[in-house]
């Protein structure tokens, strides 16, 4: 088990969490929520070495050597020439040849009590991470991720999203009964999110996986944890079935708070007629009677409504404003090329229009960031931009577009900014409060990091957007906020994505790198290919249909018709049943 009792931890910009407590048993899989700095990878670091900060509260966890980890930040290192199956075996293939050494010594030792003690330590060190089937474990684990074929690759050869899935096997095998993983999907390709799906499912143990990929969220996990607002709520459920209970909840919490705010302007009413009678009247009765009425609105204001996890603060992203959209073309491609290493693109001849939304997709490895990288430097001869056209850029290493060694506040007074208030009230619309403007970039969280991005974009005068995996990193709130925004974008965007709903709901149409060329493809045929791969008949058409009742919901609350809303829930009670 993996328990967390009252616990609270703070730095010294803000407090992360406050008094929250939660459990993992049995073979509970669990996606840990949360809106971009609220503490989730902090938290988690906190259960893997809970020595090493400063709380209050308890952590009942096993010891770091039984927790298999995944960090949303791991990359290969280049001093090994080890293959795909020896990086994943190292540890059985260590304890395998210290056993074998042992065996050779115990041939000639004269004493050989202590190393019968080690060779049993060994051994079961060996039994503990099933190292009897680790052969067979590493092959069935390599054809659920669609790896099999790669097992004698060199690891070097991998690509990144192709590695990640290599980490989480080989951490899933030598852990097996707990594992931790942060953002384990960030920059995977569909095939490589379709393989970390199969490995999750099939995974036999406690897991606790930080994530806001919305596919993941819909299809592996059967408990959510939710930090929010420094407060936390555990749900034994589905995702899916989670937001519905937190729509409902929304609905009953907010028709209470409308109750209760009218009967607070209600007394406050009454007692500003009471005192202006008071005033004029020195009776004793009139002046208990304005104390009652005080008292009475004490308790209704100290009673109010406080539901951290139905009231979050979404980020309002506006990207910049377009007075007078272009004509024609803005970008042309003739013969592009591209090589690292070996060669990713070749005669590429591509023209994109002013105005349209296009999503760059491909597998892992394939040039996707390579391409966009040289439309923002724009030094080669093969690319074209219209002599109108202004570029903003945003990039998947966040060090290239922010500058980690300042603070918030320094990285916007380089901008159009002249003040720290103009600053603080741009910023607020990015989740960003006046305290937290004072960080180093660096301490920030990735999906802080992504929204910082967006803030600066938002704040240029660009009417065409390169956009490198902008969903990366971001929660739920930040995805829809930012769907939103480029639906609104009256300029031009080009967008790599692995994310399917983002290019489903936003994009005019896909461009496909395949075998070192570029295919168009019609957002139909993307929804045909994204269903024959990855989805249920129908699970997009569903997302929408979910998705527009949700907004008529939303409308209905702001309009304060609470009938209305408890009647389109009960409408959108059967999609979740089909979605569930």
């Amino acid at each position: 088990m993996i328990k967390i009792e009252h616990l609270s931890f703070s730095f010294p910009q803000k407090e992360l969490f406050h008094d929250i407590s939660f459990s993992l048993d049995g073979n509970q899989h669990c996606a840990f929520i949360g809106t971009s700095g609220s503490g989730k990878s902090t938290l988690a670091d906190m259960i893997l070495h809970p020595d090493l900060a400063l709380y209050d509260g308890k952590i009942d966890a096993p010891p770091t050597e039984q927790i298999g980890y995944v960090s949303q930040f791991s990359n290969l290192t280049s001093n090994t020439d080890l293959t795909v199956y020896e990086f994943i075996a190292e540890r059985f293939i260590s304890i395998q040849n210290e056993i074998t050494s042992i065996c050779e010594a115990l041939e000639t030792a004269s004493e050989i009590d202590s190393l019968l003690e080690t060779y049993q330590d060994r051994l079961d060190a060996f039994e503990a991470i099933g190292g009897d089937s680790y052969d067979s474990l590493i092959k069935k684990k390599l054809g659920l991720a669609s790896l099999d074929q790669h097992a004698n690759l060199p690891i070097q050869k991998l690509s990144g999203g192709e590695f990640k899935l290599v980490q989480v096997i080989k951490e899933m095998l030598t852990a097996p009964s707990y594992m931790i993983m942060d953002e384990p999907d960030v920059f995977l390709d569909f095939e490589n999110l379709n393989a970390l799906k199969n490995l999750i499912n099939s995974y036999q143990g406690i897991l606790l996986v930080i994530t806001h990929n919305r596919y993941l969220l819909s299809h592996c996990f059967n408990k959510i944890i939710h930090l929010e607002n420094k407060e936390l709520q555990e749900y034994d459920g589905t995702f899916v079935n989670y937001n519905f209970t937190l729509l409902q909840s929304k609905i009953e919490l907010q028709e209470l708070a409308f109750a209760d705010a009218e009967e607070i302007r209600r007394n406050e009413a009454v007692i500003d007629r009471l005192r202006a009678v008071a005033s004029n009247n020195a009776e004793a009765a009139r002046g208990k009677t304005l104390n009652a009425r005080v008292k009475l609105l004490e308790r209704l204001e100290a009673r109010k409504i406080k539901e951290p996890f139905v009231y979050s603060k979404h980020p309002n992203i506006a990207l910049p404003t377009i007075q007078a959209p272009l004509q024609g073309w803005i970008l042309k491609l003739a013969d592009y090329y591209a090589a690292f290493e070996t060669v990713l693109l070749q005669h590429i001849d591509l023209e994109l229009q002013a105005g349209e939304k296009v999503a760059l997709i491909g597998a892992n490895g394939t040039g996707k960031t390579t391409m966009l990288r040289d439309l923002y430097q724009n030094k080669l001869t093969s690319i074209s931009y219209s002599p109108e056209s202004k570029t903003a850029y945003l990039s998947q290493s966040q060090s290239e577009v922010l500058n980690e060694s300042n603070t918030i506040f320094d990285e916007f007074f380089e901008l159009k900014f002249q003040t720290y208030q103009e600053i603080i009230d741009y910023l607020a619309n990015y989740g960003f409060e006046e305290a937290s403007c004072k960080q180093v970039i660096k301490d920030l969280s990735g999906g802080e990091k992504n929204m910082l991005q967006l803030a600066k974009i938002s704040c240029q005068d660009a009417n065409f957007l390169l956009l490198d995996e902008p969903t990366s990193h971001l929660d739920t709130y930040s995805q829809k906020a930012l769907e939103d925004a480029i639906k609104s974008y009256r300029g031009t965007v080009l967008m790599i994505s692995h994310d399917f709903y983002m290019i489903a709901n936003c994009m005019d149409y896909v461009l496909i790198i395949e075998d070192c060329s570029v295919r168009k493809m019609s957002i139909r045929k993307f929804r045909k290919m994204i269903y024959a791969n990855h989805f249920d008949r129908d699970y997009l058409d569903l997302e929408d249909k979910k998705k527009a009742a949700e907004a008529k919901i939303e409308a209905a609350l702001l309009a304060n018709n609470f009938t209305l809303a408890k009647a389109l829930s009960e409408e959108l009670e059967p999609i979740i049943a089909l979605l569930s």
